[in-house]
């Protein structure tokens, strides 16, 4: 089995190189790679004391932040790396204030894994979630580095717990411990001779809850929102739009405001995007010097502004869920209590069946059903304010993986 995975590794590293000449993100991913070494070698000493932290992209950097921003602050003298395997996370995040140095993860070669040891040479390392690299995750056991995995999530039906999944299985070995989201987890691995493990939740809720924490205010959004009711629509894909405009465009309801943040926000599907509304429209983009009281919608056609937005919602449709897309992040909008409707595709999300078990969060299977919550929830002001709060109280409940971590790598 690890023969043919290494033998796999040279292939992908082989297919990405030709699919990059028709891709750009991929591009980046492979240039951005071959510049790894390079950066360690200018940026780093042997007597630079480093921890490394890894995440395959933006959304486990956003999981992982409480944890790395309380690193930073617990170990000021040690030089912290930060590797991405995706662009969507390296392009983002390459100057995090919380890193000295951002890189992308050499693919899983056994002679990478060596190499890029031997150049950070970290006393301790973080995976968030999902990242499990057996040639590193082997090489890091063999010079007994410290390495935990954070905010782990196992299935069954995963490689690991299959019969001929003994080698990648193995590989976990190298983790001094493992944080886990849920008990089913612990008992999976604990099934499997895992014992150094330990519930410690999620810690995106604490990530979301530390949002309350900061200055939330958009002054632009505010004199938009005007003290209206404000619906907002995060993350939507192009599936989930059309139940969107629809919806505006027949509205009965006088004095709401819309806003959409795409999730794609290229040109040309913004632009579709705003000729498919009938309402007053203006985009983020174009919104200096316009009267914003007037208009009805508010595109967001830009990144960075989503988890701020939802301050201002009574009201949020998170995308992703409708058709083969996953989720988007439900848990900021959350945080500010907010009832929440998604698509019908969130079996992979446990905090979304959670928090709609509660009754703070609503799913649609089409445009009658998205129609009937929506109406109810702008109609109704107490079941309005009563859902936001069960997910308010949910994520508050669930928070603390932060502390549970960081008092483990304090001993």
């Amino acid at each position: 089995m690890q023969y043919l995975y290494n033998i796999l590794i040279y292939c992908i590293g082989f297919v990405l190189s030709i699919v990059a000449f028709f891709n750009i993100k991929i591009k980046k991913g492979v240039l951005g790679r071959k510049e790894t070494f390079s950066i360690l070698n200018s940026e780093l000493i042997p007597t630079d004391q480093t921890i490394w932290l890894h995440c395959a992209s933006l959304g486990e950097y956003e999981q992982g932040l409480p944890v790395f921003e309380l690193l930073r602050k617990d170990f000021p003298k040690h030089k912290i790396i930060i590797s991405f395997f995706s662009p969507s996370g390296y392009e983002i995040r390459k100057h995090t204030p919380i890193a000295d140095i951002a890189v992308y993860l050499p693919l899983d070669t056994k002679s990478n894994a060596k190499q890029f040891l031997e150049l950070v040479h970290p006393e301790l390392v973080v995976f968030v979630k999902y990242e499990i690299w057996p040639n590193f995750l082997y090489e890091l056991k063999s010079r007994q580095i410290k390495t935990i995995l954070i905010s782990a999530l196992f299935r069954e039906n995963q490689i690991f717990f299959k019969t001929y999944g003994a080698w990648m299985r193995n590989a976990l070995s190298a983790f001094s411990h493992i944080f886990v989201q849920k008990e089913k987890t612990k008992e999976l691995l604990n099934a499997h001779h895992f014992n150094n493990v330990s519930v410690a939740n999620d810690t995106r809720f604490d990530r979301v809850f530390n949002q309350l924490k900061t200055d939330n205010t958009i002054d632009f959004i505010e004199e938009f929102k005007n003290n209206k009711l404000c619906i907002v629509f995060g993350s939507t894909w192009s599936e989930g739009e059309n139940f969107i405009t629809s919806y505006i465009n027949q509205t009965v309801y006088p004095n709401i405001k819309f806003i959409i943040a795409p999730h794609n926000i290229k040109d040309k599907q913004i632009n579709i995007l705003k000729n498919s509304i009938d309402k007053k429209v203006i985009l983020y983009s174009e919104h200096q010097g316009s009267n914003l009281r007037e208009a009805d919608v508010f595109i967001v056609n830009t990144i960075g502004m989503l988890s701020k937005i939802y301050n201002y919602a009574d009201i949020a449709y998170v995308g992703g869920a409708i058709g083969k897309t996953g989720l988007h992040n439900t848990l900021e909008p959350a945080t500010f209590g907010v009832p929440i409707i998604i698509g019908n595709n969130y079996k992979k999300f446990p905090e979304a069946s959670e928090m709609k078990a509660n009754g703070g969060l609503f799913s649609i299977a089409n445009y009658i059903e998205f129609k009937t919550i929506l109406d109810k929830l702008v109609e109704n002001k107490n079941f309005r304010i009563e859902s936001g709060q069960l997910n308010r109280n949910y994520i508050q409940k669930n928070t603390g993986a932060v502390i549970q971590i960081i008092n483990y790598l304090r001993k």
